[in-house]
């Protein structure tokens, strides 16, 4: 283990990029929101992974597989996130308890859940960080930062594509037999 303690930059320090034109006072503004939606984005990831491990019943494997495809695009968005907020001279929100206390999300508890409940819950937690995602979408507009406005936007299609892909799944067409759910 290095014994090396140099600090090169605090956590919630936000310097601005030169090579990208945009000063420390923007850049904290855009940097404070992205770590809002890193956060958020990490509690959906643990959460999705929790079901995607939990999943039975009738529609396993294809909610498995798209639960298991939600984690991962969600993981893939936190890194985009945190890579960005880096280049805007930020520090990524990183460790545990500075995560769960940035989300705008709540997760569910430890607790093992009907898929339905666990789908819901998954639904309702997407629909909060959609709403928070077209709010920095704008907000990035307005500061001019046309790059993270269209990183957001980008990564808005995916969450709501895998809503509406939840929001299917809770409907009530089912192969499943009527006296099996009885």
């Amino acid at each position: 283990m290095s014994t090396q303690r140099t600090v090169r930059q605090q956590a919630g320090e936000v310097e601005g990029s030169e090579a990208l034109r945009m000063d420390a006072e923007k850049a904290e503004q855009i940097v404070d929101a992205l770590n809002t939606d890193l956060a958020s984005t990490y509690v959906l990831y643990h959460q999705l992974r929790k079901h995607h491990w939990n999943v039975e019943g009738a529609e396993f494997r294809d909610l498995h597989l798209f639960l298991g495809e939600a984690a991962e695009e969600a993981e893939a968005f936190a890194d985009e996130l945190a890579e960005r907020a880096q280049a805007l001279g930020g520090v990524p929100v990183a460790g545990m308890s500075a995560l769960e206390e940035r989300a705008t999300v709540e997760p569910e508890d430890e607790d093992v859940y009907d898929i339905r409940t666990s789908l819901r819950n998954d639904m309702e937690m997407y629909g909060d960080i959609i709403e928070t995602l077209r709010d920095h979408v704008e907000l990035a507009e307005n500061l001019g930062d046309h790059t993270t406005a269209h990183m957001l936007r980008e990564n808005l299609i995916e969450v709501e594509e895998a809503a509406h892909h939840v929001e299917h799944y809770l409907e009530d067409d089912s192969l499943v037999l009527e006296s099996a759910t009885q």
